[in-house]
């Protein structure tokens, strides 16, 4: 597996894995509009993802099967802020033929090394919807601490629903 940051190559890639896993993403991500995931929506989306990365505004990883190769696993920092709060939300998403297998809790160790170091951030938040129990379990085994519950907070598929707000803080800063 190869873990990185996000090319502009990288846009097809994108483009398959995001329609390979529709119907799996479907229940924790908003109404997308018919040809979100398209390749010409991909070959746009991919230059604004690179141009938040070089403005430090958010930072794109992805999980690779080299053996395929295809992307099977996401990891964005987005929102990223400095100055005191040094902060981001981090998201995730891991391809259906491959949970469980312990892909995403690598690729997510692997961006908040980089997060506590290269781009030095001090604190990451993660919510979860509380039927997510893979989400809640990944982020507890990432030593995310739960901060408390927002009612309403997302409009995902369809749903306002309920989040649990977690935060991980780097100590050692």
């Amino acid at each position: 597996m190869n873990y990185r940051i996000i090319t502009s190559s990288d846009w097809q890639q994108l483009a398959q894995y995001y329609r390979r896993n529709h119907d799996h993403f479907r229940r924790w991500e908003p109404i997308r509009e018919h040809g979100f995931h398209s390749n010409a929506q991909w070959q746009q989306r991919i230059h604004r993802c690179l141009s938040e990365q070089q403005q430090m505004k958010s930072c794109y990883y992805i999980a690779i099967d080299e053996s395929l190769p295809h992307i099977v696993g996401h990891c964005t920092l987005s929102q990223m802020v400095y100055g005191p709060f040094r902060a981001a939300y981090m998201g995730y998403g891991i391809d259906q033929d491959y949970e469980g297998q312990g892909i995403m809790y690598t690729l997510c160790q692997n961006v908040i090394q980089s997060a506590f170091g290269e781009l030095g951030l001090h604190r990451i938040m993660a919510n979860y919807m509380p039927k997510n129990h893979r989400s809640a379990a990944l982020l507890e085994r990432l030593g995310f601490t739960i901060e408390g519950r927002a009612q309403g907070y997302l409009h995902i598929n369809g749903r306002w629903e309920d989040h649990i707000l977690t935060a991980l803080v780097n100590t050692e800063d």
